[in-house]
């Protein structure tokens, strides 16, 4: 469960490291879950990155702490809330995810889907 003020890791090669949500984008939401799009500014990138500090960015939540229910009964949990920074398109920025993405990605972002390692 992200909202606003939530600081999240960044599972992809675009420099950023830890990013801080400001907004979950949809009709009046004020929590978000995995699949959802947000607005942050990142907090802590890498020297030489494309993306610097203080930059706002779109993102997409990929990993949360909170479970996920699924319809045949299980949960999955993350250790860490985790999100893929976004283009215009909602497109990746990066070309690279690190780390395992929930299969609940799959009817949205093909392409995050694609890049995972592994699907869970």
């Amino acid at each position: 469960m992200i909202m606003m003020k939530t600081k999240m890791d960044v599972a992809d090669n675009t420099g950023a490291k830890i990013v801080g949500c400001i907004k979950i984008l949809g009709s009046n939401t004020r929590y978000g879950f995995v699949g959802d799009i947000f607005i942050g500014n990142v907090r802590k990138a890498i020297p030489g990155g494309e993306i610097k500090q203080g930059d706002k960015v779109r993102g997409v939540i990929v990993r949360t702490k909170y479970h996920i229910h699924r319809k045949d009964g299980s949960y999955v949990r993350f250790d860490n809330n985790s999100c893929v920074l976004l283009d215009t398109e909602n497109n990746p920025k990066g070309t690279r995810i690190f780390g395992a993405v929930p299969r609940e990605l799959r009817k949205n972002f093909m392409k995050i889907i694609s890049l995972a390692p592994e699907v869970v």
